[in-house]
């Protein structure tokens, strides 16, 4: 059977999908089971974690009945001298997954818990006080949650990372082709700026020169028109992928 532990975490948030920190410490002053846990007690389970190629599953408050509280995957685990210091990765494309992250961003949530089963343990005394020592576990999940065992451990990174969902991917292609418009927009007016009108000493048109059958003339003001509707084309765009980009933000 299962057993939980958990873990005090302090989150900040330096990519959109991951969390790090510490799910377990190896500080001698038992939790509020009594245990405390000893250096080396990941080593084999890691190690085996490992060779599975699988990772770790991070959830919501240990809850395995609900799929969509699967929120994620550890992708690094390790000990060292503090504990057992773990990364994982939330979701892009689980609403659920993302809204932990948002919680964990704003502290709101900011605790480490994992699940495991125990091959080895031993009662020890801990500056005088008696604790049941955690010599080797089994470790089957990562967990955040509200309320701490171990008020050691802690959340060091929320991260915000690339989103990888269709529509995101849809909407940035979206707000590329209107770039490349407003782009279009400009070099069309930044054209028309380079054309060498007459008072700049450009070619004089011949007197009888012969205009191209079914050429008509532009009428007066019609090019600064032409000039300022680019010119509000462009700003629609700009407007258009501001918007665009603070709904991705959202």
């Amino acid at each position: 059977m299962a057993k939980y532990k958990s873990a005090e975490s302090a989150a900040q948030m330096p990519s959109e999908g991951t969390v790090e920190g510490y799910a377990a410490t190896f500080d001698r002053e038992p939790d509020s089971y009594g245990d405390v846990i000893a250096k080396g007690a990941f080593a084999r389970t890691l190690s085996e974690w490992a060779q599975k190629e699988q990772p770790i599953p991070l959830l919501y408050g240990h809850n395995t009945e609900d799929p969509e509280m699967n929120i994620g995957k550890v992708t690094e685990a390790y000990e060292d001298e503090r504990g057992l210091h773990v990364r994982a990765e939330f979701d892009a494309d689980n609403p659920k997954a993302q809204y932990v992250r948002k919680l964990a961003k704003e502290g709101r949530l900011y605790q480490f818990s994992f699940a495991y089963s125990v091959r080895d343990a031993g009662e020890v005394e801990v500056g005088g006080t008696h604790a049941y020592e955690l010599r080797d576990l089994d470790l089957y999940e990562v967990s955040l949650v509200q309320i701490p065992a171990n008020q050691h451990a802690v959340i060091t990174g929320v991260k915000s990372g690339r989103r990888n969902s269709k529509a995101d991917a849809d909407e940035l292609r979206s707000i590329r082709e209107m770039a490349q418009r407003i782009t279009q927009a400009i070099d069309g007016l930044l054209a028309d700026e380079e054309e060498p009108d007459e008072e700049d000493g450009g070619p004089e048109p011949e007197a009888n020169a012969e205009e191209p059958e079914g050429a008509k003339a532009k009428e007066p003001g019609a090019e600064e028109s032409d000039a300022d509707a680019a010119l509000e084309e462009a700003r629609a765009y700009a407007t258009a992928i501001l918007n665009a980009l603070e709904a991705q933000h959202e």
